[in-house]
């Protein structure tokens, strides 16, 4: 990948789909803003800003991060958002990245612009873009997957995932929507494999796309090599008291509500948009957001956007075309809101 336009498609985002005043499908974020508590917590935190943080700060998130898994605070890297992480996978110095496709796409912008070697892993829509540890090259001394995967929705299998380890390889699985998944069954955020690096993000769940937090979870080197070239005081006050608050008991009961709430709110879109001719949905989807298939999907998606309803285009993940889009899962008074404009595009309102 060369060309300016390449580049530009991995550095697309759904918020770029959506803008103030459309009905947003395009966004994968549970809530607009913070829930109530999470927003007295972080204004309560404001006063600490007129001091750097301190390692007894961070000390205190990463104990928090590691109590939720089951692990220790050495294990724990606290980070800038999910995105951080993948930005900082070019210091893990590899030779030849395997990123598996059709997935998110920073991690790949982020090896290419950094001269790594990369090569793609494209997963087969007749196989339900299911993972399979055989197509990834032997030589790939990094390996970068999602689970659930975005944009396809799909939980991949841990015991496939850990087929991918070995020695000499550092396999790197995004695990921003785990906790949209009930019970979060296949996550490796608590697993110690040598090699195994974990991404976790507090974006999604939590509604903090503006504050940037999130963590990564593996062996103490593995992770003092992935931020060796990180500045002083990486991570800000706020990102520390958010991420506490959002491990403690009563977060973690109302994420698994909210994931609950998820399941049912898909099982009922994944129905009504399934209903409807010309519409195809990738199953089976496991997250808070679905991978459609349209003729003419560039035309629907500026329909859809005319009727005021935002949705994610496809074309920019490697493997998908314009005929792709991506819905997010709503609440079903929003979700009756999609399908009707589906209907009125595709002619049948």
């Amino acid at each position: 990948m060369s060309s300016g336009h390449e580049q530009d498609l991995l550095r697309h985002h759904g918020d770029v789909d959506a803008e103030s005043g459309l009905l947003d499908f395009a966004v994968n974020v549970r809530l607009d803003r913070p829930p109530a508590w999470l927003r007295q917590r972080l204004a309560a935190a404001l006063d600490g800003l007129g001091r750097y943080p301190s390692a007894a700060d961070d000390l205190a998130a990463r104990a928090a991060a590691a109590a939720r898994h089951g692990r220790d605070a050495t294990e724990v890297l606290l980070l800038a958002g999910a995105a951080e992480g993948f930005a900082l996978l070019p210091s893990l110095r590899p030779r030849l990245a395997a990123l598996v496709h059709p997935s998110f796409t920073e991690p790949e912008l982020a090896l290419r612009n950094a001269g790594v070697e990369v090569t793609r892993v494209q997963l087969d829509p007749a196989d339900g873009y299911r993972l399979d540890a055989d197509a990834v090259p032997e030589q790939a001394d990094l390996v970068v997957l999602g689970n659930p995967t975005n944009p396809t929705s799909v939980l991949h299998p841990a015991a496939e995932i850990k087929r991918l380890l070995r020695p000499g390889r550092v396999v790197v699985v995004d695990e921003a929507f785990s906790d949209t998944v009930p019970g979060e069954p296949e996550s490796l955020a608590g697993c110690r494999e040598p090699g195994l690096l974990v991404l976790r993000s507090l974006t999604k769940m939590w509604g903090l796309p503006g504050l940037r937090a999130g963590y990564a979870l593996g062996a103490p080197e593995l992770l003092a090599e992935l931020g060796r070239t990180r500045p002083h005081w990486p991570i800000n006050s706020l990102v520390l008291e958010a991420v506490i608050a959002c491990c403690e008991p009563s977060a973690l009961a109302e994420s698994e509500r909210a994931a609950v709430e998820f399941e049912e709110h898909r099982a009922g879109l994944v129905a009504e948009l399934s209903a409807i001719p010309g519409l195809r949905v990738a199953l089976p989807a496991r997250a808070p957001f679905l991978l459609l298939r349209v003729d003419g999907g560039e035309q629907v998606r500026a329909e859809l956007r005319a009727r005021g309803v935002a949705v994610r285009r496809g074309d920019t993940f490697p493997g998908l075309g314009a005929d792709h889009l991506r819905v997010a899962v709503r609440d079903p008074e929003q979700n009756a809101l999609l399908i009707k404009a589906f209907h009125d595009v595709l002619g049948r309102g």
